[in-house]
């Protein structure tokens, strides 16, 4: 059996092998060789992680409280010994999440085919890999474009210092906006009631949204003999993306594949991913480890692709996917009636009735086809759904059916 500081040698030795094999990888991009390649290194970086993290342990030594006279030499060995173990820890979970987010992107935008039948990705091998094809998929959910500068081989400080001043200062920034804690927001109310029932005083406490009607939805529910008293704001907050990992790898990608720009595309990646899918989706898709199902709070990362527009103000990305979050939330039990549109026009749809974009205008910045936007909106329309979503639908008439019989058909459809 292998000592523990061997396992470590070893760990540091494969990854630096996998640093070197993945760059030449990416000179041909041969989409299934890449993926093969990389579920092949992720097999082998899982087993040993699981075996180091058993040795390590969670938790690391420090000598940080302790003054140079009191840290005895033999003491400050054990401790270097047992940073290196957590170093190459951390290095081995980096990589592997460099692993799991490349396997993700790939497959979010690419269809396997062997021949003519289509494969699940779990089933290229290394037997059927010269007969396995990949198909760009029409829609792209997050950036291939990025899959070269992950950090496959852990050493995201590594690789950072052989970058030039811009891409460090990029990274530094892109890193920053990842780590903000959102804005606080107030989502609701909780309040407690004083009500008379049956000639006998009631005590209740429920939970009313922010923007509600207090005074008409208490006297819904309890009559007119009431007084009532704020407990409590009901606020969010949080970080975007709680993965350490995940907002390395990503600050570390986009920064070198665009230092000038590169926080702004991420930011639109990031605002693409929410109006392309939906919340079920996302719970499984993987592109951003432990990125939030939905967003609630303001997050200024969001503003970045925005900023030169006409009427941009502060919040503005962040309002629209807070928006489209809600919406997801109200077509629960009713996306039945629109089961013909998939999810990354709903989002389109939906981008469109809350915004002043027209229909070209979202599909230039959702980048879906524009002829299959204006077929979901007309069949958004004709679901009635706009009426439930939109307090406005004067956007949506130019969608309506034409004719004056269609028209009527319609009205008597959605009663």
């Amino acid at each position: 059996m292998t000592t523990t500081e061997e396992l470590v040698a070893r760990v540091n030795k494969i990854l630096d092998d996998i640093g070197i094999d993945m760059d030449g990888l990416f000179e041909s991009f041969d989409v299934p060789t890449v993926y093969y390649r990389l579920k092949e290194n992720l097999s082998l970086l899982q087993e040993l992680e699981k075996d180091l993290s058993r040795r390590v342990g969670e938790t690391g030594l420090s000598v940080a409280g302790l003054s140079k006279k009191d840290r005895d030499p033999h003491l400050q060995w054990l401790y270097k010994k047992k940073r290196n173990k957590m170093l190459a820890l951390e290095r081995l979970r980096a990589a592997i999440t460099a692993h799991r987010m490349a396997m993700a992107i790939i497959t979010a935008n690419y269809t396997f085919f062997r021949g003519k039948k289509l494969v699940s990705e779990r089933e290229i091998t290394k037997e059927n890999l010269g007969q396995i094809r990949a198909l760009p998929n029409p829609v792209q959910i997050a950036r291939v474009e990025v899959l070269p500068y992950l950090a496959y081989s852990g050493d995201v400080l590594k690789i950072l210092s052989r970058e030039s001043v811009s891409v460090r200062e990029e990274f530094k920034f892109i890193k920053g906006k990842l780590r903000e804690k959102g804005t606080v927001r107030t989502s609701g109310l909780r309040i407690e009631v004083d009500y008379w029932e049956g000639n006998r005083l009631k005590k209740a406490r429920i939970d009313l949204p922010a923007d509600a009607d207090i005074e008409g939805e208490l006297r819904k529910r309890f009559g007119k003999r009431f007084r009532w008293r704020v407990l409590s704001f009901v606020k969010t907050r949080g970080v975007l993306i709680n993965n350490h990992y995940t907002v390395d790898n990503l600050a570390l990608a986009y920064a070198t594949l665009d230092p000038e720009k590169g926080a702004e595309k991420l930011g639109l990646d990031l605002f693409r991913y929410y109006f392309l899918t939906s919340e079920k989706e996302r719970e499984t898709l993987g592109v951003y480890p432990d990125i939030k199902l939905c967003v609630d709070c303001h997050y200024s990362i969001f503003d970045l692709p925005f900023k030169w527009e006409p009427n941009f103000r502060t919040g503005y990305g962040s309002m629209m996917i807070i928006r489209k979050c809600e919406m997801e939330r109200i077509l629960m039990g009713r996306r039945r009636e629109v089961s013909n549109i998939p999810n990354y026009l709903l989002g389109g749809v939906m981008l469109y009735g809350m915004s002043e974009y027209s229909e070209k205008q979202v599909a230039q910045l959702l980048g879906i086809p524009e002829d299959e936007l204006r077929e979901a909106l007309e069949k958004f329309v004709i679901s009635g759904l706009h009426k439930l979503l939109f307090a406005n639908t004067k956007r949506f008439d130019k969608f309506m059916p034409k004719s004056e019989k269609a028209r009527q058909f319609l009205s008597l459809l959605q009663g």
